[in-house]
This record gives C-alpha cells, structure tokens and sequence, in this order.
C-alpha cells in the first residue's frame, strides 16, 4: 500500500534538510560575479596590452572564457566548482561550455558519432549548438565579404 500525498509530503521534508537559501545564493552571486571579473580582465589585457580593436575583443572575451570552461570541464575541475558555486557557474557563459562538453567527455567511449556527437545535443540542446554554429558561418561569411 503506498502512502498518501500527504503522508508523502512529510516524508520527503523530514528526509531532505532545507537548503541554506541565503548562503547558496551570496556563493553563487559572488562566484558568478568573479567569473565576469575574469571577463573584464580579459578584456582590459586584450585592450591595453594586445591593442587589439574592439570588435576583436568582444569576440576573443567569450571565446577565451568558453575555453578555459571546457578545459576545466575535461579536467573534471570545474564540477567541483559548480557543486560550490551551484549557479554562479551556471549562468555565465561558462555554464553554455560546461553543457556541451560534458557529454561529450562522458560519451567519448562511445565513439565520435555516437557518443561525443550525439550526446553532446542531449544537455545543451540542438537549438543552443546549432544557433552557435550558424552565427560561426554567419560571421565567417560575414568576415570575408569585408575583405574585399
């Protein structure tokens, strides 16, 4: 016989504690807001120290920080950094990185085509993955017709 709704309801609140709300959400502000430091950083050293333009720079900022996300991601470090910082890592554009390659990295055994490719659109969605390359084309294409 199972329980009743109820009876249900009080079960799970007695077997699951309350989470800290406050502190999980000043963890999450703080490192999400460092991770956006990072991306300041970035553009300051891009700016003044590469002189690059820019049009160059806003495109090198979320290209360095995907990067590095999924190079933590690979390294199995930045899923100990998402259990401490819960949505801090998740929001920026380094919870996008961590999505892709995750499944990837856990379907690898599978083979390229199976694995890394087919479940990499199970957690970031086909619309995120194929909205990313179509701007990639978009701006290749875009790019080349400047040069003339």
């Amino acid at each position: 016989m199972q329980p009743d709704k109820k009876t249900y309801d009080k079960m799970t609140k007695k077997a699951s504690p309350p989470s800290p709300k406050l502190k999980d959400c000043t963890i999450a502000f703080f490192i999400g807001g460092f991770i956006c430091a990072i991306g300041e950083t970035l553009s300051y050293v891009y700016t003044e120290y590469c002189n690059l333009k820019p049009d160059i720079v806003k495109m090198l900022v979320p290209v360095t920080l995907i990067t590095i996300a999924a190079i933590l991601t690979g390294l199995g470090i930045f899923e100990k950094i998402a259990k401490y910082a819960g949505a801090g890592t998740l929001v920026p554009i380094t919870g996008f990185s961590n999505a892709v390659v995750s499944p990837a990295v856990e379907f690898k055994s599978e083979g390229f085509v199976l694995g890394v490719g087919a479940k990499m659109f199970t957690i970031a969605g086909p619309v995120i993955l194929y909205g990313t390359v179509a701007s990639v084309v978009y701006g290749v294409i875009y790019w080349i017709t400047t040069l003339f």
